[in-house]
């Protein structure tokens, strides 16, 4: 009897956090499934009052699959292809959002990840490894910097910026706008980096040494290989984190085909406040390289993810 209680009240348990983790799916759904909806709209279906969640309608019918009016007039305007005989499939996408905007934030998110997983990979290993005067304090340092929030330090980075720009004539937005990402993410991922390699054994490396491999081939052959989960956890959050920013990118690039695809979308909002179909387009064209990356990416992240829980 005390065993069929328990079994049911597992089960019951079971039922309430499926049901719970559901919900909280639903809610975080939802709005990504209503700016798919309204990119595929038509302006008329947009503005109906009462609003409909499909376009199905028709004079007798509230739902007719028949006649649904989709659209991908957002789309269109947002990629604004037009005829080239010399493009591949004789046409080019002429829209700033996929010439500019996107191409200059696959570069910004792109250089910093790959600069920012590349230094703190050294730095988390000798922060690990090796035991030096001041060492205690230097981490103590970086972690209290990690918890400075990058808008206290944009009006100083700012006026470097100006002052930068005036008295250096190869000074290039582009390049120190990179150097400001890698300033502000490089601490916190030099702290998740050691946090990987301190859970490495270090007799691993030892044993390399014993075989005849030096110091920097055990590190290479074996470290880091082992700590390669944790290293594309920090390249992926560096990447994403960057993706999305806008602040920064606005106010220190001064030109604006070097600025990110946050400003492009900016950009759209002033253009089409009222189509918003054009808006919706806009922001899932600019989700969707975040969204394929994590899928390709997804077990090696969660399972970083997973393994600095477990050796944290």
């Amino acid at each position: 009897m005390a065993k069929n209680i328990h079994i049911s009240r597992r089960n019951w348990n079971y039922r309430i956090v499926n049901t719970i983790l559901l919900v909280v799916t639903l809610v975080a759904i939802l709005p990504i499934a209503t700016t798919i909806l309204i990119s595929f709209k038509k302006q008329q279906d947009i503005t109906r009052k009462p609003p409909i969640i499909f376009p199905c309608d028709t004079e007798t019918s509230k739902f007719d699959l028949k006649a649904c009016r989709w659209a991908v007039e957002g789309y269109q305007r947002v990629f604004a292809p037009k005829a080239s005989e010399t493009a591949l499939f004789g046409f080019e996408l002429t829209g700033n959002l996929i010439q500019t905007y996107i191409p200059n934030t696959i570069l910004y998110a792109f250089s910093t990840a790959f600069g920012v997983m590349f230094l703190a990979s050294f730095s988390g290993f000798a922060f690990s490894r090796y035991q030096f005067k001041g060492h205690n304090a230097l981490m103590t340092a970086i972690y209290a910097v990690t918890g400075v929030p990058l808008l206290t330090n944009l009006l100083a980075i700012y006026q470097m910026s100006i002052t930068m720009r005036k008295s250096m004539t190869f000074f290039d937005d582009r390049i120190f706008l990179i150097f400001v990402y890698l300033g502000f993410f490089l601490p916190i991922s030099v702290w998740i980096t050691k946090g990987f390699f301190d859970a490495i054994p270090r007799e691993l490396e030892e044993s390399a040494l014993i075989e005849g491999c030096s110091p920097m081939g055990a590190l290479f052959r074996i470290t880091m290989p082992l700590a390669l989960p944790g290293l594309m956890s920090v390249f992926l959050m560096t990447f994403v984190n960057v993706w999305n920013e806008f602040i920064v990118a606005y106010l220190l690039v001064k030109q604006n085909e070097f600025k990110p695809a946050m400003f492009g979308l900016y950009d759209f909002l002033s253009q089409n406040i009222v189509n918003l179909q054009v808006l919706a387009a806009a922001c899932i064209i600019i989700a969707a390289p975040i969204v394929i990356l994590f899928l390709f990416t997804r077990k090696t992240f969660f399972s970083a993810m997973v393994e600095g829980a477990v050796k944290g």
